[in-house]
């Protein structure tokens, strides 16, 4: 293992984070009153982790109609209310079906 190259890594990343995080507290003493601005902030992280998984949603199988066929049924899943395991392991047996299915056609 290249313990040097680990370690430097590790620094980036953590200084990253810091200068991505700290201005804002240091910039911005009072509380944020705006109800824009707060339900703004309040929606940005659902955003951005979507925008970072849905790609790999998409590819994470071995074909892309198996994964719309996945993310279709965790949303329904979703949709319906059910609770993140439920909707996970719905999904994958989805994705296992049509990946069987579609092996037997072709």
């Amino acid at each position: 293992m290249n313990y040097p190259r680990i370690f430097l890594c590790i620094f980036i990343m953590a200084a990253v984070t810091y200068l991505t995080r700290m201005p804002p507290l240091v910039i911005f003493k009072k509380k944020i009153t705006n109800r824009f601005v707060k339900s703004f902030l309040a929606y940005v992280p659902y955003a951005v982790l979507s925008a970072m998984t849905f790609p790999e949603i998409l590819y994470s199988t071995g074909n892309m109609v198996s994964a719309v066929f996945g993310l279709l049924a965790a949303l329904l899943l979703a949709y319906k209310g059910k609770g993140l395991l439920t909707v996970a392991v719905g999904a994958v047996a989805v994705v296992f079906v049509v990946e069987q299915v579609m092996q037997f056609i072709c």
